[in-house]
């Protein structure tokens, strides 16, 4: 098996929604989650600036010009969702060599876990 299909694994088992675009801000994947968070709508291979208003827009390639600034810049905090408890971050993704080759939004949710340390039985 190769890497890809681990990698694939655990992006579309995460219950955040996850939306990797490459450097032209194009949409390569969507996990499921994020697809049920739209709707529905796998819009993969569009532009994310479909999706975003004219400000959004701005603040994505303002983040990506720094990203691009120093292979230092890699994670920035977005945006703050009180009612769902969650911090919202844009992610630089990097190739080997530290070259910067997309990005994508991570959603933390700050929630204490109500569920039973391994609760398997």
């Amino acid at each position: 098996m190769q890497i890809s299909e681990f990698l694939k694994s655990v992006i579309d088992s995460d219950d955040a929604p996850i939306v990797i675009c490459d450097i032209n801000h194009d949409i390569v994947y969507m996990n499921p989650s994020s697809i049920k968070k739209y709707g529905g709508r796998d819009i993969t291979g569009k532009s994310i600036f479909d999706c975003h208003n004219g400000e959004s827009v701005e603040k994505i390639k303002k983040v990506v010009d720094w990203f691009k600034s120093s292979e230092n810049n890699n994670k920035v905090f977005t945006y703050r969702n009180d009612e769902q408890n969650k911090d919202v971050y844009m992610i630089a993704l990097r190739n080997e060599n530290n070259e910067l080759i997309g990005y994508y939004e991570k959603h933390e949710f700050r929630n204490n876990e109500t569920e039973k340390l391994y609760n398997i039985d």
